[in-house]
């Protein structure tokens, strides 16, 4: 496309958007929320209001709703697998989700952290 070419189509394209805009100026529907949100913003700084506490008052849940998201991400931690250890010497079998499992300290105190972890069968 030439340089004029562009130029007019460009040209042509703004003509559209100012009458758009000219059509948007004279429509009373926008005049009203102009002047709405005029007022909402004066009376907001009159009593020292923002938005956030306007909609707390309105809406008192609404704040719950963004905590609960916050929790849901929170939890979505991989569970842990169950571990389970089998004693070869009493045949004793420990399942467990951690290392703090009583029976489990009392072998690694008495055969070692490592030959006990040795015995992991899953």
């Amino acid at each position: 496309m030439s340089r004029l070419a562009e130029f007019r189509a460009l040209e042509q394209q703004l003509a559209a958007q100012l009458a758009e805009l000219e059509t948007l100026k004279n429509d009373d529907g926008l005049k009203r929320e102009i002047e709405f949100e005029t007022k909402l913003r004066d009376l907001l700084g009159e009593y020292g209001y923002s938005l956030r506490n306007i909609v707390a008052i309105l809406d008192p849940h609404s704040s719950n709703r963004r905590g609960a998201a916050a929790v849901e991400i929170k939890g979505s931690r991989k569970a842990r697998a169950v571990k389970v250890y089998k004693n070869p010497h009493s045949g004793e079998v420990v399942e467990t989700k951690g290392g703090n499992h009583k029976v489990l300290k009392e072998w690694k105190a008495q055969y070692g952290s490592d030959k006990v972890e040795s015995w992991l069968a899953q």
